[in-house]
Parts: C-alpha cells; structure tokens; sequence
C-alpha cells in the first residue's frame, strides 16, 4: 500500500533550510493496522502529511497505490485526497463544521464528491457507537464522541488508507481504548490500511506493527512478540525484536542510543560470527 524510499522533505524559509525527512524508509502492506512513533520533531507528523497529500515531498521515492505521490499533479492530488486517502486530525476542529449535525458533518464529504450516500453515513455513525446521536450538534457531543464522527468522516468516502495523527492524545484511557477498537473493526471489516501517528507507546499493543522515527529516518521497527497481543492488550513489554533498516547499498541505520550504549562514535568493530553480525567498540591496538 505504501513504499517509500529515501524519503526527503526540506522547508525552506528566506536563507533557513530545515530537514524534516533526511531519507526515510518504510514499507506498509494493504490491509495492515500499523503505528509510527517518535519524539517531537521526529519527522513522524511531517511524513504523514505528505501522506495525506497535505505537504509535497523533497526527493526520494513515494508511492501509495496506484499513486506517485513525488510526480502527482495537482488534480491529481485533488482526486487521491478525495478518493484514496481519509485523514484525521489531533483537533477535532479541524475535522469538524461545529454547526452541522453529527449526520451533516459526515455527508459533508460525500457532497463535495457528488456521492452522498445518507445510509451509508448512518451505517457509519452507527459503527462508531453514535447511531442515537444523529441530530446532534458538535456542542452536544463529548470530545471522545467528537473524535469518533471524525472517524465516521474520515471513511465516508471509502478510503483505502486511514491516517491518523495523535488520534487518543486528547481523551481519556477509556475513550482512547474505544477509539483503538474502532480503528482494528474498520480496519479488519472494511480492508482499510490504517496508519496512526502517536507519541503514546500504549497503542503499541493495539497494532499490527511499530516503526520509530528518530531524526527524520526508520531506525528502529519493532516486532510483537505474539499475535494475541492484540486481545492481550499489553504495551512495549511485550515487544522484543528491532531491526535496524538496511538500504538498497547495504548500509545500516543503528539507533543513536545502541551506538552511545557502546561508546562508539565514528568508529565501530563488525565481524561475522556464525549467522550473527556483532558490533563492537573498536578493539585497542596491541603495543
């Protein structure tokens, strides 16, 4: 569903570039629930703008679908935004017409694409646990239901991939739960490829997979050590494995802090032992 490559983003403003993205790689398969993780400045919510056509990318290779998100036109980015791609926001005002009813707020979408479908609207407002909030303006609704018609519209035109930025960050654990099962239902009932952005490691055990950004690159993946975890409901504990990203010449992307654990600076001892590589600190020189 997505392959990027040598991810790039740089913003420039007057004579100040900043680097964003500083050749990420990642590679997401249909149908898969994943989560990106990383630091402010990580560069996480910047490579889910680009995305969600919101921001154009520098170089390197994108692709989502059917869709070169480098090469796209701009009528072309109106129709992937429109048709492939549904995106919810932290806030929910910006997901949200705060004097649209709950219905109106999810149709909203379907009537910009000349497809409005009001059945299938309710169908989803009924997914998310709302079908008795219909008629409800936004002032009547809590800030977890708010979240959860931001879903309904997120998906109300048939989306192949759901992005998500910080969609728990501003509710409780209870709501954040209910948010996280909804996700895995679409996700599982609808063949959605859901992404989230999150700086919560909760939700670790809520996904398919984690990728942490650091700097603007994939350096670590995580893997879940079963695949009832998701039942289990269990956090990072539970994660065992990290991989480090290999790129097209053989160069490997260590974390930061494995190489600082080691005091290794510019320098480091690699050999071969059976099937294993073994990075050490560089081996003194005899006298």
């Amino acid at each position: 569903m997505i392959h990027c490559e040598g991810l790039v983003k740089i913003y420039k403003s007057n004579d100040l570039e900043v680097v964003a993205l500083q050749g990420l790689n990642l590679t997401v398969k249909e149908g898969e629930m994943m989560a990106i993780i990383g630091n402010s400045g990580s560069g996480k919510s910047t490579f889910l703008n680009i995305l969600g056509g919101l921001d154009r990318p520098s170089a390197g290779t994108i692709q989502v679908g059917e869709w070169n998100l480098l090469k796209i036109t701009d009528d072309q980015l109106v129709k992937y935004k429109r048709d492939t791609v549904g995106f919810i926001w932290q806030n929910n005002a910006r997901n949200l017409l705060p004097y649209l009813t709950a219905l109106e707020n999810v149709e909203m979408p379907m009537m910009l694409s000349g497809r409005l479908d009001r059945a299938y609207a309710k169908q989803l407002l009924e997914w998310v646990g709302l079908g008795h909030r219909l008629n409800n303006k936004l002032q009547q609704l809590s800030g977890g239901e708010q979240q959860r018609v931001a879903i309904a519209i997120s998906l109300a035109n048939k989306p192949k991939l759901l992005l998500a930025d910080e969609p728990t960050g501003s509710v409780d654990t209870q709501t954040s739960d209910l948010i996280m099962d909804i996700f895995r239902k679409m996700n599982k009932e609808l063949g959605v490829t859901v992404v989230i952005v999150t700086h919560d490691l909760s939700i670790a055990g809520k996904v398919d997979r984690v990728v942490a950004i650091r700097d603007g690159l994939t350096s670590t993946e995580f893997i879940k050590r079963n695949p009832g975890l998701d039942e289990a409901g269990k956090g990072l504990q539970e994660i065992h494995e990290a991989y480090v990203v290999v790129d097209r010449v053989g160069r490997l992307q260590v974390p930061k802090d494995y190489l600082e654990a080691l005091n290794i600076d510019d320098k480091a001892s690699m050999e071969l032992d059976g099937d294993k590589i073994i990075i050490r600190t560089p081996k003194q020189l005899e006298e």
